[in-house]
């Protein structure tokens, strides 16, 4: 008797559907590199001296220059810690701001009754189309005219007048997903709106507040134009201000500090990204036990 050979019961089918895995992972492993390669290439480079960065594009580290960091820190006059806690106000503002007001916001339009609600809803929508560049020019003659130019009212301010749109909306379809019936319950106990908001909507957005203040950190600390438009005063100076005074285009640039700084700057994004990571289980368990 002839023996059979052991894997002849493997189809083609589940060989083609190996392949196709393989390749996939090989292409999502290829891709996830490219994007990675700037971030890892800074990394190494904020461990070279300044006259090896441009010249090399490993980033396989061959000297640990670690100077770079210690004169960084202190390259701009004064502490990089004014920078990052000039950061960390704006981005706290803006976070509490966003949250009370966009929150608030949600609810009337997903609640509440009222005159011109639906048009006011569209207008609120639109405004997510239009770019910052337009409305800047009115928003400096403001603050200008309110003697307010140079501070941090102008970056904290408006996000306690619900004016970012995308977190409101991300709220209005939230809390329509929520029954009414919680609702009703709260008002034959004789709730109002306040108590409603507060005791029962509120803590059941628990998901959408947690991403509003992610996505508000992310983009306030990584914010640019805004900053540089508003803070002249260096002692008043975030960190993404600081990085660019590192480039100077009279003199010589200290790119090992400026990217020494970027390393130090990326640190928190890199923590509340991994908070992010780990959301998901710990807002399932927050949403299971309100509705419990």
């Amino acid at each position: 008797m002839v023996r059979q050979p052991r894997f002849r019961g493997w189809d083609r089918t589940r060989l083609k559907r190996i392949a196709r895995r393989a390749v996939k992972h090989a292409l999502l492993m290829a891709a996830v590199f490219t994007m990675l390669y700037p971030v890892l290439w800074m990394l190494v480079s904020s461990l070279r001296p300044d006259g090896q960065i441009f010249g090399n594009a490993s980033i396989m580290p061959t000297t640990f220059h670690v100077e770079n960091y210690t004169y960084g820190w202190t390259a701009l006059g004064r502490p990089f810690t004014v920078y990052l806690l000039n950061s960390g106000l704006v981005v706290g503002g803006s976070i509490i701001g966003n949250l009370v007001s966009c929150s608030l916001a949600a609810y009337a339009f997903a609640r509440l009754r009222f005159r011109f609600q639906r048009p006011a809803f569209a207008y609120m929508l639109i405004t997510i189309m239009l770019p910052v560049h337009i409305v800047i020019v009115p928003q400096y003659i403001l603050w200008a005219q309110a003697d307010l130019v140079n501070s941090f009212w102008p970056l904290i301010v408006p996000k306690l007048l619900a004016t970012d749109a995308f977190f409101v909306f991300l709220m209005v379809q939230f809390i329509r997903a929520l029954s009414r019936d919680l609702d009703d319950a709260a008002r034959i106990d004789g709730a109002g709106h306040g108590r409603i908001f507060a005791l029962i909507i509120l803590p059941l957005m628990t998901p959408a507040l947690a991403a509003t203040a992610i996505f508000t950190f992310i983009w306030t600390w990584n914010d640019f134009f805004s900053q540089l438009i508003y803070l002249t005063d260096p002692q008043l100076y975030t960190v993404p201000i600081a990085l660019l005074s590192f480039i100077d285009a009279q003199s010589t640039s200290s790119f090992g500090a400026m990217f020494a700084m970027s390393v130090v700057s990326i640190v928190p994004l890199i923590l509340i990204l991994a908070f992010a990571i780990g959301q998901k289980v710990l807002v399932q368990g927050i949403a299971t036990t309100g509705l419990k």
